[in-house]
Formats: structure tokens, C-alpha cells, sequence
């Protein structure tokens, strides 16, 4: 009824259906001889819908030019004789309006291109890969129609091979009679045409046995699918596996040896991304009642990656990295990104890999690619030859790829400089613009940048300042909006706690609290629904960002040698709107400006830290150890709650304090002036 009433342009058939009818038989025939139940599914279609009569509340717009032909036809041949049926007269190809798609069984294993081989040509085969090529769609000719120069009348040809032999000759009993044979003519208004586009898929990297290289296959996609999957997308594609012989000279090389492809019936995308995700109401309502709660970026942040302990910073920052901030454009055109960049740079061994694999598996849309393994042109676009046109095309690299997503780039310090400058331009204005072989051009790079980075002479040098250490140049460095130090230095309680940890997580194969940490999808929900919002600042905080900005600046001295700049105020109100989008605010309030900055002194913090001393900028020393203080005293009456004694006073030892006090760096008159003032 819908492809009679024009709702639906596809005819899907479910293959569970046939075996919720009890046709087991004909279920297994279409998943061995898939290609000619297409074509038996299709016919059986055109006579159901000739006894079903459009409903009254069909939609009707103005007629394509293939209705046109139709209706021109139909009165053609009712003209000649009335009771003639149209399919007597014109090929069934030429007048449908829908396509036949099977859908395999739920049950149906998904395989890696290797595992697909002689035995399935003509099966219906699900595959698992990533696209790493998809050609423009064009149109493919299906009928082909002729004109007759002598008699007028039409001839019809259908092609269902690549290559076809246009006629030459009328065929038509008129020109027979006559005993002439008319010149033919190609009517392309007449013929029917199919979107056709190519895709190649590879192996993911999970699928490939241990010293194999990936392999790949070529995908056919016509009609519905075409433009479902775009370069850098992990699909599920159920298709046909057919064969194809060469043709031209290859053919003359190959002899009997034939190439593959795989005719695609169904195209899934493993990740949405947020704009294709959809959210119901439940679910948004759940969203909703979480972002209500005090602690949900806490939690949000700990279920990124918990198996890695501490990096609570760290993980606030990328979390903030996957929401991102929001784009301006000025009524002139300019543009002001809203992607954030971070760069992490540590000691080995402190996760940062782990880290980078970890973001690129929450976002809907991630490229993971190391220094030494990129190249400049792999990183932007390379100019290659179109197998099918032959002609100069673009193809995009990493960046291009992860375009609306997260480039993870780790070993970054390792990448050559040419290579590296490669991605100065898309760090702040986020377009690539290339001027290779004749094609001047511009493409888009929106993309957040995450990268990953070692010190000069591996780990990190505390008698060195910070910029003698990082070894990245400082038009690059200003272009991150938080850089994070992750130092690997001795602590007896981090230590204890780490391993403590580690241990855990080995024994059980689980992290703890595990009830508290929330999945995947719904953290990639959550993202989906804050990056909706568009908060804006109020004019009442405009004076207090000012003011704020104004006093780091001068606070600035030459020691430090982490700049302040525009840039950083550009990326604290980035991160300003990040965090407004996790809280669901449509406007940023003090609290979230007040989080991005503390991100950002957090951010310099870790810079001037590395030095060895734990006494942070900024930050009172008196209330730095009244904290302290208070977390043990924290700890002692959970202690005594835990062996069931009172807790109303706690007696907390002058001597632990003082160890913990200057474990931390702290003097002994700082810890004299603290217990004076509070």
C-alpha cells in the first residue's frame, strides 16, 4: 500500500518475516540465490499492487517526468488495443517506482572480508569494515531507450551487466513490414536511470590475523544507499557476492580469473552521529533528570575511561573536548570555532594513549592516527586517480575524515615539522585549503584536536624550564586550549592507592564501584542532547569575564613562561559554554565560567608544578593545608565508623599532619600559620 500510495520508495523484506511464516525452505533459497528473488519478489510486487487502488489521502505533488512517461505510454498502447496490459508491451524495469531490498535474519553472523569466499558468490553475505573511499554518486543507466528515426516507434533495451552494445537497428514489426530498418536514437528523457556510487571497505583492525595486512572490497550501492556511509565510517553492509570479469586489457591479463564485489541491500552505520541520533522522550526525560543532579559531570567524567585511575582534571577536559563549545559566525561571515583542542604531555606509562583510545571509541565520529605513522598529505588531502573516470580527484586524509568529530593524534612530539605545520590552519580555522595539480580548493576540518606527547629526551627534565621541555613550537602550543603536564613522580599515598587500584582491576576484571559509572550510549545520549543547547553570556557576566581576564594578565610575570593571551580568553569562554551545555543551561552562569577558569589555572597549574614543589599559583597555603586537615579528619571517622565507634570528636595526631603536610611541600610555619588562622 505504500508504494502504491507513493509513501515509500523501498520494498523491504524482512527475511525473519519468512520464517514466522513457515517458509523455512524459502527463506534459505533467498539467502543462497539472493540476486533472482530479487527480480521474482519485484514481479510478484507489480501484480499485488495492480489489485490495490490508491487511497483518497495519498499524497499527490506534481508528476516526474517518469509519471509523465508513463501515463504517455499507457495511453499509447490503450489506443492501439484496451484490454493490452503495459508490462506486455514495456519492460517491468521501466515502470516500477520502488526498489526490492532484503533484510538478512537478526541471527545472520557478521564476517570480516576474508572470511567471504567462492562459496558465497550469489549468497546474501553480511560484512563488517571501515569505508576508506566512496566515489561521487552519478547515474547509472538501467533501460535504455530508443527512438526510431523511420517508423517513430520506441525500442527498449535493459542492461544488467557494466557494459552494454547500444542497438543500432529498429526491431519493430512496422520497419519489418516495410522491410526497412530504421536508424536508432538514444532518448535519455525516456531512459531510466539509478543513483550508483562505489564504496571501498577494509578490514577493521580487530578482523586482521597477527603479520597480515588489511584487506578491502569493492561495494556497489545503488538507489537508497547511495550516500549512507562517508569516508572514516565503521558499516555493516548486507549484500549479493558476485563476480565481474575484467574488461580491456586487464581482461587479456587476467584470462578466466574474474574480479568480486558485493551488491549492497542494506547499509548500517555503527556510530550515529549526533545529528542522526535519535532520542525518545523516555530518554530524554532521563537525560534531563540526571543533568538535574549536583555531581552528573563527576560522574559523567569518572565513567570515561575508569579503569585508569586519578586524571580527574583530565578527564573533566575531555569530557568538555566531546561536547565542545559553540561556533559563532559574525554577520560578516567570519567564523570563531567552538571545537577544543587539548594536549596531553607526560611521562611514559602515565595512560595517555589509553586516554586518546578511549575518546575516540565515545565519539560518534574519530580518527586515531600516530605521529610517526602521518604524513602531511595523510593528515590533509592527497591527489589521487578515480579507478572509474581515470580523472585527478582529492582524497581526504585523517583530518578530513573526522570532520564534526575527534582527531586523536598520538606520539605527536614525534611527527616531522614539515608535517606538523600541516595542522596549524585546522586547529584555528578548522578548513584546509589546498592548490595541487590544477585543483585550487577549500575543505572543511571541523574537528577537535586531541593529541598526545613526551617530553624532549623522553621523560620529563625538572631542571629545564616547561618550554625547554615540551619541544613543540609556541604558534602551536598557543593554538590548545588546555595543555595538561601528567608528571610520573613518587607519592607513598598516590602510590599505595594506584596499586591498590591496578591490582583490583587485574583480580576481578572489573573496576570498583561499577554501579556508579554510566554506559556508553547513554553518555553518548547525554553529549547528543547538550550539544542542542546554545548558550550565550549574559551582559551580567560580560563585566566579571573582563574584570577576570584583566588580573590574569597581570598577574603574569616573566617567570612564567605559559603566555596569556586573546587565545586563552577565547578558550576559557569555549569551555565556559561546554560546561554550560553539560548542565543544560541556555546561558552561561558564573558557576560554569568559574569551572573552565579553574580548568585552565589547573591546566598552567600541572606546567608550573613540574618543578617539584606541590605549592600551586593562585592558591592560599593555609587553606591548601586546612584542607588537607580536613580530609583526615574525614578519614579517621570513617575509620571509627567502620569499627562501630561514636564519631562526635576525633583526635587527630600533630605529627601526621606535619608528615602529610610537607609530603605535600609545604613549610612547617605555613602549617603554623594555618592552625593560627582557622
Amino acid at each position: 500500500e505504500g508504494i502504491v500510495n507513493r509513501t515509500r520508495t523501498v520494498l523491504e523484506i524482512e527475511l525473519d518475516d519468512l520464517e514466522k511464516h513457515d517458509m523455512f525452505e524459502m527463506k534459505e533459497n533467498v539467502l543462497r540465490n539472493c540476486r533472482r528473488y530479487v527480480s521474482l519478489f519485484a514481479t510478484a510486487a507489480d501484480e499485488l499492487s495492480k489489485e490495490i487502488t490508491p487511497s483518497a489521502d495519498a499524497p499527490t505533488g506534481p508528476p516526474t517526468i517518469l509519471d509523465m512517461y508513463i501515463n504517455h505510454r499507457q495511453s499509447l498502447l490503450q489506443q492501439h488495443d484496451e484490454n493490452a496490459e503495459v508490462t506486455s508491451r514495456y519492460p517491468q524495469e521501466l515502470m516500477r517506482r520502488y526498489e526490492v531490498a532484503f533484510i538478512p535474519p537478526k541471527e545472520a553472523k557478521k564476517r570480516s572480508i576474508r572470511q567471504v569466499d567462492a562459496e558465497d558468490i550469489g549468497a546474501l553475505v553480511t560484512v563488517e569494515g571501515i569505508v576508506t573511499r566512496a566515489t561521487a554518486v552519478k547515474p547509472l543507466m538501467n533501460v535504455a531507450t530508443y527512438s526510431c528515426d523511420t517508423c517513430g516507434g520506441e525500442v527498449y533495451q535493459e542492461i544488467k551487466s557494466p557494459n552494454f552494445m547500444p542497438l543500432q537497428q529498429c526491431q519493430s514489426e512496422i520497419c519489418a513490414t516495410n522491410q526497412r530498418r530504421g536508424k536508432l536514437t538514444l532518448q535519455t528523457r525516456g531512459s531510466k536511470f539509478v543513483k550508483y556510487q562505489e564504496l571501498k571497505i577494509q578490514e577493521l583492525s580487530s578482523h586482521v590475523p597477527t603479520g597480515h595486512i588489511p584487506r578491502s572490497m569493492t561495494i556497489h550501492v545503488y538507489g537508497h544507499n547511495t550516500r549512507a556511509a562517508a569516508p572514516g565510517d565503521e558499516v555493516t553492509i548486507s549484500g549479493i557476492f558476485l563476480p565481474v570479469p575484467y574488461s580491456g586489457f586487464r581482461a587479456i591479463r587476467a584470462g578466466l580469473l574474474s574480479d568480486t564485489y558485493l551488491e549492497a541491500q542494506t547499509v548500517v552505520k555503527k556510530k550515529k552521529t549526533h545529528s542522526e541520533e535519535v532520542i525518545t522522550e523516555e530518554e530524554e526525560q532521563e537525560i534531563l533528570e540526571a543533568a538535574a543532579e549536583n555531581d552528573i559531570i563527576d560522574d559523567l567524567a569518572n565513567s570515561i575511561a575508569p579503569e585508569i585511575y586519578g586524571h580527574d582534571n583530565v578527564k573533566r577536559a575531555l569530557l568538555l573536548l566531546l561536547v565542545g563549545g559553540v561556533d559563532r559566525k559574525m554577520k560578516d561571515g567570519m567564523k570563531i570555532r567552538g571545537d577544543i583542542n587539548i594536549c596531553l604531555m607526560g611521562d611514559p606509562g602515565v595512560a595517555k594513549s589509553q586516554l586518546l583510545k578511549r575518546v575516540s571509541e565515545l565519539a560518534p565520529r574519530s580518527v586515531y592516527t600516530t605521529g610517526r605513522g602521518s604524513t602531511g598529505v595523510g593528515l590533509t588531502a592527497a591527489i589521487t586517480r578515480d579507478p572509474l573516470t581515470n580523472e585527478l580527484i582529492l582524497e581526504g586524509g585523517a583530518l578530513v575524515m573526522a570532520d564534526m568529530g575527534v582527531c586523536c593524534i598520538d606520539e605527536f612530539d614525534k611527527m616531522e615539522d614539515g608535517d606538523r605545520t600541516a595542522i596549524h590552519e585546522v586547529m584555528e580555522q578548522q578548513t584546509i585549503s589546498i592548490a595541487k595539480a590544477g585543483i585550487t580548493t577549500t575543505l572543511n576540518a571541523r574537528s577537535a584536536i586531541l593529541a598526545a606527547a613526551n617530553p624532549l629526551f623522553g621523560r620529563y627534565d625538572t631542571r629545564r624550564t616547561p618550554t625547554q621541555t615540551i619541544n613543540l613550537p609556541a604558534a602551536l602550543l598557543s593554538r590548545f586550549d588546555l595543555l595538561f603536564l601528567l608528571v610520573d613522580r613518587p607519592d607513598l599515598n598516590l602510590d599505595l592507592k594506584l596499586a591498590k587500584h591496578i591490582v583490583y582491576v587485574h583480580a576481578n576484571n572489573d573496576v570498583e564501584d561499577v554501579d556508579s559509572l554510566l554506559d556508553k550510549k547513554f553518555i553518548r545520549r547525554y553529549i547528543t542532547l547538550a550539544k542542542r543547547k546554545m548558550p550565550f553570556v549574559t551582559e551580567d557576566l560580560t563585566e566579571y569575564i573582563v574584570d577576570t581576564y584583566a588580573a590574569l594578565r597581570s598577574q603574569e610575570d616573566s617567570v612564567d613562561d605559559t603566555h596569556i593571551t586573546a587565545r586563552t580568553l577565547l578558550a576559557i569562554l569555549r569551555l565556559s559554554t561546554a560546561v554550560a551545555r553539560l548542565r543544560m543551561h541556555d546561558q552561561v552562569e558564573k558557576e560554569d565560567f568559574m569551572e573552565a577558569t579553574r580548568l585552565m589555572e589547573e591546566s598552567k597549574g600541572s606546567l608550573l608544578n613540574s618543578d617539584g614543589h606541590r605549592k600551586k599559583r593562585n592558591v592560599d597555603p593555609s587553606e591548601a593545608i586546612y584542607k588537607l586537615i580536613k580530609s583526615y579528619d574525614n578519614q579517621r571517622k570513617k575509620d571509627r565508623e567502620e569499627r562501630g565507634k561514636k564519631t562526635t570528636s576525633v583526635k587527630l595526631s600533630m605529627s601526621v599532619i606535619e608528615n602529610r603536610a610537607t609530603d605535600q611541600g609545604f613549610t612547617a610555619e605555613q602549617i603554623r600559620n594555618c592552625i593560627e588562622q582557622y
